[in-house]
This record gives structure tokens, C-alpha cells and sequence, in this order.
């Protein structure tokens, strides 16, 4: 069975930056499992992963633009203290979720803390770096209806997945594995 979309693929990886430090890997004798074609995966990836299978291995490198985008000088802010609703104290490498003025959502990181001036980065620490990859493809199945709806992957051990994406009861955000799809 090939790699194609809306079917469930097990990874191993490991993955570099360009100077061959390890940024991440698969977890040992626990590989990555999600839903091909599904956006759980970087895009640069999961077009090399494409019509491959099960038993196979790659060496893949991917451009900025296709793992987590090109750094965006604009993205990072200077903020005044009382712009935080939170009483804690703020301090680097901090993160919290805000909108940027054209809407658009991110995950910030506290980037420093001097007096009431507070320096943000709303990238992610990724962004503008080419990515390595090394992937040996563990298995390929076909996604089960309940995962196709969901948008995301199933597993056997502590999923409790209870979203109801067509009403969206739950929330759907969270579950296993990041919610419904989008939904």
C-alpha cells in the first residue's frame, strides 16, 4: 500500500538543522502516526513522503517556504507591559497565544523583559530554517471513517476523543491529536 492521501502513515524520523544539530525525532520504538493529505504534517515533507510505502527510507531536505515559512521581521513586536492581562511575571521564553492587527492568530514567545517593555516573536522557532530529515516509513493503512471525519488519527492507547465535529460539542480541539480538522 502506497502513501496517498487519507491514509494513516507510521514514521520514524529524525530531524537536523543545516549545521546537523537534532531539532526532534520519533519517539524510541514509538513512530509518528497521522493522516496523510490532512495538513498534520509539514508540507515539504509530506510531498516527499507522496507514493511512497511501507519499508522504504529518506534523506529529505525542505525549503522554509514548505516546512514552517520564512522568518517574518514583521511578526516580531515590541509591547507595553499592560497590553498582558496576566498578573504573572513575564519572563523569556514564555509563550502565549495572540492576534496579530490583520487577525491572524499565533503563538508568541517572550523574547525580553525590560521594565515595562516587552520584545515578542509571534514565528515559530523553526521559520526561515531549511530542515533535514532522515524517515524510515513504518507502516501505511487506510484511515478509518471515525478519523476521516476528525481529521486526524486514532490510536489504540489513551485516545478519548469525544468530538462531535458536526456540532462541535467538544470543542473540537482536543482529543487526539489536535482536534477535528479544522472543523
Amino acid at each position: 500500500m502506497i502513501v496517498e492521501k487519507n491514509r494513516v502513515i507510521s514514521i520514524h524520523y529524525t530531524l537536523t538543522s543545516s549545521t546537523g544539530e537534532v531539532l526532534d525525532r520519533s519517539g524510541e520504538g514509538k513512530p509518528l502516526e497521522y493522516l496523510h493529505g490532512g495538513g498534520n504534517l509539514i508540507p515539504g515533507l509530506e510531498k516527499e513522503l507522496e507514493g511512497k510505502q511501507a519499508g522504504d527510507s529518506l534523506s529529505v531536505s525542505v525549503k522554509p517556504e514548505l516546512g514552517y515559512g520564512l522568518y517574518d521581521d514583521g511578526l516580531v513586536m515590541n509591547m507595553s507591559r499592560d497590553k498582558f492581562e496576566t498578573e504573572d511575571e513575564l519572563k523569556e521564553g514564555m509563550e502565549f497565544a495572540g492576534q496579530t492587527e490583520d487577525g491572524e492568530y499565533h503563538i508568541f514567545r517572550v523574547i525580553s523583559v525590560k521594565g515595562g517593555k516587552i520584545k515578542v516573536d509571534g514565528n515559530h522557532p523553526l521559520a526561515g530554517q531549511k530542515l533535514h530529515f532522515e524517515v524510515s516509513i513504518q507502516d501505511v493503512r487506510e484511515a478509518t471513517e471515525e478519523e476521516l471525519a476528525h481529521g486526524h488519527v486514532h490510536g489504540d492507547d489513551d485516545c478519548d476523543c469525544e468530538c462531535d465535529c458536526e456540532n462541535d460539542e467538544a470543542g473540537c480541539g482536543g482529543g487526539c491529536g489536535g482536534g477535528c480538522g479544522g472543523h
